[in-house]
């Protein structure tokens, strides 16, 4: 569903409310909102809001009988009644001392910011609802696992921030359904076509599994309590110590120190982990590895459905050999099987960087070679349609050179996970106005972002214990 279709569903179900009755009375509405626009790194290793909006029916005064027609209630009915007022009283003063003043003024300026779409001059300027969402999931996910760079539980003020914020936000997908036809039988007998409305089928399908996703990935972090490691900030042992149990480690490990040098180093007992408990590190570590699969899985699924901005488009070079360079371009052309993991070999790929920047160029290529194939396709259509009609058209050669950039794409985001986003994901994601599928992308993402941290966490203390072991 467009967002302009959203907007008249929103605009006829606030005129459907009789201008008449006085009975509905307006609730402020808090949602936590992002606090600036965050770059959309695919593995971040780095916001109050909630959602109140009540009608009381008991205070309408359309239509009220005579207090002579009334009807007496009994004494059970009465004290029922009394009894649920006061629950319901009760259960209305702790949600009110579960928010505090601070936190309530969070929620009214986080819940500014999403109206305004991040403008704060309130001119009409700032950024589409879809971007604004995504910036507050991921800036929710910055604030609570941010500081987080061990492997323990996550804190409960965190955790219920955490659980409490993401239901606000992922609430929108609730309302954003899609319209089948479903056969409806009369009670005379008559059969007619109704219209029925369901979730969308992405939303469908993927949230409920990145839900799941989230809980174990919550669960995991829970079973790192009294553990046989544990972890030491930089600088905070002394010599004596550090010569007696990280002595060797320290010189094994610099250069990851020289790399990230914020990360608190993971100690073990000088014999090592117990066979029980390396065990136990080694399953956790593959279930979170799966874990880390599918939010991938997901996160490149939506952004493939993501429409492909003319402002990226605009920019491809013309040709697709001065994308990817001379070299690269003849193990891609060379006649016979293409063989993508040989060609990454050949590479010496040396850092991050140099990998973000080829798989630019190679995504480049592969666009800039499929628009080739089409537009020579399309010059004459009885050609097109014989091509549609064989194999003719996977015989040419911008077919085939897209193909296989698409492949060499793909083996290399296998090859390096931790990869940030390519520019065109993060094209898509900036000029994306889609919000179901903005969820689902932010959502993905950060879950994919914990998952490959927890991995890269577990294999820090693996690699310690080998290294105490040897």
């Amino acid at each position: 569903m467009n967002p302009d279709e959203n907007e008249d569903r929103d605009y006829h179900h606030q005129s459907s409310v009789d201008p008449n009755d006085q009975s509905t009375s307006e609730t402020p509405v808090s949602l936590t909102m992002s606090m600036d626009s965050f770059v959309y790194p695919r593995t971040c290793s780095e916001s109050t809001s909630g959602f109140s909006d009540q009608i009381d029916e008991t205070n309408s005064s359309c239509s009220e009988p005579s207090p002579c027609d009334w009807s007496v209630l009994t004494e059970s009915k009465s004290s029922k009644c009394l009894t649920t007022g006061l629950e319901l009283q009760t259960n209305e003063n702790l949600v009110a001392q579960e928010i505090s003043e601070p936190e309530l003024e969070t929620m009214k300026e986080r819940f500014a910011k999403l109206l305004l779409g991040e403008d704060m001059s309130g001119s009409g300027k700032g950024v589409c609802t879809a971007v604004t969402i995504s910036n507050a999931i991921t800036n929710l996910y910055a604030t609570v696992f941010g500081q987080n760079l061990r492997l323990e539980p996550i804190e409960t003020e965190k955790r219920t921030l955490w659980k409490r914020e993401m239901n606000c936000l992922l609430s929108v997908c609730d309302y954003i359904v899609e319209f089948i036809p479903r056969c409806q039988s009369l009670s005379n007998g008559t059969t007619v076509e109704v219209m029925e409305s369901r979730p969308r089928a992405d939303i469908y399908i993927n949230l409920p599994a990145l839900r799941k996703l989230d809980s174990m990935l919550m669960e995991v972090l829970d079973g790192f309590q009294n553990t046989e490691f544990w972890y030491a900030e930089e600088g905070s042992l002394s010599m004596k110590s550090a010569r007696s149990a990280t002595g060797s480690f320290r010189k094994v490990i610099v250069q990851r120190k020289e790399e990230k040098w914020w990360l608190p180093v993971p100690l073990v007992p000088p014999e090592g982990l117990s066979d029980k408990a390396r065990k136990q590190l080694k399953s956790k570590r593959e279930s979170t590895n799966q874990i880390h699969k599918a939010a991938m899985a997901i996160n490149s699924s939506i952004l493939s459905e993501m429409e492909i901005p003319e402002s990226y488009m605009s920019t491809l070079p013309k040709c697709g050999k001065s994308s990817v360079g001379d070299s690269i371009y003849r193990h891609m052309s060379a006649s016979g099987r293409f063989f993508p993991e040989k060609l990454l070999d050949s590479l010496n790929i040396a850092s991050e960087h140099e990998a973000v920047q080829l798989a630019d160029r190679v995504e480049a290529s592969m666009y800039t070679w499929r628009r080739k194939a089409c537009l020579s396709n399309s010059k004459n259509s009885w050609n097109m349609v014989k091509d549609l009609m064989s194999t003719t058209e996977r015989t040419d050669k911008n077919y085939v050179l897209a193909e296989r950039a698409e492949t060499l794409l793909f083996c290399l985001k296998q090859r390096y996970p931790e990869l940030s986003q390519t520019s065109l994901d993060i094209c898509k994601i900036q000029y994306n106005k889609d919000v179901g599928k903005a969820v689902l992308e932010s959502y993905s993402r950060v879950l994919e972002g914990l998952a490959f941290n927890i991995v890269a966490w577990i294999d820090d203390v693996l690699y310690v214990d080998k290294t105490m072991s040897e």
